[in-house]
């Protein structure tokens, strides 16, 4: 079957993760926050598909007509996003991504309208290219349409380190360093691509915790909170703990309280607001919960009552 007419491949998955560096045989480019699908252009008619292969063109109606834009038959791999003050803004597209109602997709679609930006290329002019490496396919990437504000080019640059200092001055995600030569492996995930994080942290009051079972395995999240100025404390989301046993031993031991907030999560013990634990993560939510969070561990030297939330 022709690449393009399969419309079940799944695409390439970054392998590794790192800190920043410059190295010659690599380039890097802005890593965004926003759903990462795959775009098939052509005369019919634009066609998304996420990475579980679902059609997504009813939450992008604006999108409708990128094929126009298409110098070629071809499939792109990029990320779909809303931009929010000049930053990709992934609340706003995963709220598209969730809802079905077609009169509030049409209203968020006129005031916040997605863009594709592309970063690869899988298939041009009735060819496959993933066996041509990434400098190549860079290439027929800049041939293969014409942008606009709906469709977008993703820059590359050859300083990884400067790349992703400007990244952390714009509030962005991060970046990804993608080996220069390597080829396109679809749907594996390859070390060829690496993502370079730009985490935030920050202290939070331990609050409570949920044990889930999942997969035949337990989980343990800690419930986060920190103190709003009125001195209420104020629930903040929650971080899975990972695998530290002792520090959740410490946890638990803490005497059981009723809960602080005004509404319970679903099988929470909450514990006596003492302990303090540092998380790493990408952005607080709209909702004042974090997105991506990660246990960084509990720290002696902070009381409770200086995790105050800041304004």
């Amino acid at each position: 079957m022709d690449l393009f007419d399969d419309k079940q491949i799944s695409p390439m998955l970054i392998g590794s993760t790192g800190e920043p560096f410059d190295d010659p045989d690599f380039i890097y480019e802005l890593k965004l926050d926003g759903e990462r699908c795959l775009c098939y252009l052509s005369p019919d008619g634009t066609e998304f598909r996420n990475k579980r292969h679902k059609l997504i063109n009813p939450h992008v109606p604006e999108l409708t007509d990128i094929h126009r834009q298409a110098k070629v038959r071809c499939i792109l791999d990029g990320e779909l996003i809303v931009l929010k003050d000049g930053v990709p803004d992934f609340s706003l597209i995963q709220t598209r991504s969730i809802t079905s109602n077609k009169m509030k997709i049409a209203l968020a679609a006129k005031k916040n309208p997605a863009t594709y930006v592309a970063y690869d290329i899988l298939y041009y002019d009735g060819k496959q290219v993933t066996d041509k490496p990434l400098t190549e396919r860079q290439k027929l990437l800049q041939k293969a349409f014409r942008e606009s504000e709906r469709l977008a080019l993703s820059r590359v640059v050859d300083n990884g380190v400067a790349l992703f200092e400007l990244a952390k001055t714009q509030g962005l995600e991060g970046i990804v360093a993608k080996r220069r030569y390597s080829k396109y492996h679809i749907g594996k995930r390859t070390t060829d691509w690496i993502k370079i994080k730009a985490l935030l942290d920050d202290d939070f009051v331990v609050c409570g915790y949920v044990t889930k079972e999942k997969a035949g395995r337990n989980t343990t999240s800690i419930i986060l909170g920190a103190y709003a100025q009125d001195g209420q404390l104020v629930r903040q989301g929650s971080v899975v703990l990972g695998v530290s046993r002792s520090e959740f031993d410490k946890i638990r031991r803490q005497p059981v309280v009723p809960c602080p907030f005004d509404e319970a999560a679903e099988g929470a013990v909450y514990i006596k607001p003492e302990l303090v634990c540092t998380v790493k993560f990408m952005e607080r939510s709209s909702r004042g919960g974090l997105r991506q969070p990660v246990f960084k561990g509990l720290r002696e030297d902070k009381a409770a009552a200086e995790c105050v939330i800041k304004s």
